[in-house]
């Protein structure tokens, strides 16, 4: 590939992944896009250009000469998506939000007929989990399938992450331990609208439930009492939103490490480390390097890489993998 477009590349995981993308594709121009390029941490390696990718005008100028998109923010998603895939033009997102994704699977049909791939589920959940997911339900018997998802309350996220995970709260019910590789040990998670739960009854045939805890015991506690309906729905009120926003992005109660555990049946598998945004960001550049091989069409990560080699690979920048029968 020739030149690849960063949207949404100056956050956590867009950084990481412009990092990665100049270390995997030295011979690629990797373009890092947004409305105030001037403000943006600089990736050696990597160029900055002004985009605002709301005007259609705008991005059809941007698009031009691009092999591929990574999408690392929720911009328009579909729309964007539609603009890569009419001219051909490959298309990774690592959103963690259903509705985009059911958004994009609508244009299955124009990506295989412009013989271009639309990767969804690109990251660390989704993504890893799903890879995770499918060679465990390769090995077991069963149709059920849980995954724990334990993240580090100390590492700094951006507004957006923060947003997001303060409208998934309260927006499913359920608790379940999990247990997790050291040093965590069984945890109680709380069941959390990611996306791989709703995708992996469709790509796998199978029953996901998803859970969410965080490192600290006390956030965690303090995330379910959050999830409680009263609770939640004042969460979303205006002015209370901005404050615990501001409170969210100034407290860091626990660490940077996190923990992707799944089990179906008899068989388990565990993916961790420290930082889920660099996880997230080296799974997507990895992801966008593989693009020439893949097939067309929008598909999700566990049908476009075979997860014991992918996550192996992904592993060996300094993370945890253990594939357990």
């Amino acid at each position: 590939m020739n030149r690849v477009l960063v949207l949404g590349g100056y956050g956590a995981v867009g950084l990481h992944a412009v990092t990665a993308l100049v270390a995997h594709l030295p011979a690629t121009n990797v373009v890092v896009a947004g409305r105030n390029p001037h403000r943006a941490p600089r990736v050696p390696g990597s160029t900055a250009v002004r985009l605002d990718a709301a005007d259609p005008g705008d991005l059809a100028t941007a698009l031009n000469g691009v092999d591929a998109v990574l999408m690392c923010a929720e911009l328009d998603n579909a729309r964007v998506a539609r603009a890569c895939l009419e001219r051909g033009i490959h298309y990774v997102d690592v959103s963690a939000s259903h509705h985009l994704h059911v958004e994009i699977e609508q244009l299955d049909e124009l990506a295989s007929q412009r013989q271009a791939t639309a990767a969804l589920s690109v990251g660390l959940v989704p993504g890893v989990s799903n890879l995770l997911a499918r060679h465990c339900v390769e090995q077991s018997t069963t149709r059920q399938v849980h995954i724990g998802v334990l993240l580090g309350s100390g590492e700094r996220h951006g507004p957006a992450a923060l947003a997001w995970t303060l409208d998934g709260l309260g927006r499913l019910e359920g608790t379940w331990t999990m247990r997790f590789p050291a040093p965590y040990g069984e945890r109680t998670v709380h069941r959390f609208p990611f996306s791989d739960q709703y995708t992996l009854s469709s790509t796998l045939d199978v029953a996901a439930s998803t859970g969410l805890c965080l490192d600290s015991r006390l956030a965690t506690a303090l995330l379910a009492a959050a999830g409680r309906p009263g609770i939640a729905r004042s969460l979303r009120r205006p002015r209370i939103r901005r404050i615990v926003l501001d409170a969210l992005a100034r407290t860091h109660l626990g660490g940077d490490g996190f923990a992707v555990t799944v089990d179906s049946g008899t068989s388990q598998a565990s993916f961790s480390g420290h930082q889920q945004s660099r996880a997230t960001g080296l799974a997507a550049a990895l992801l966008v390097r593989d693009l020439p091989a893949l097939p067309s069409g929008v598909r999700h990560i566990e049908h476009l890489v075979e997860p014991e080699a992918f996550l192996t690979e992904l592993a060996a920048s300094g993370f945890l993998l253990d594939l357990r029968n």
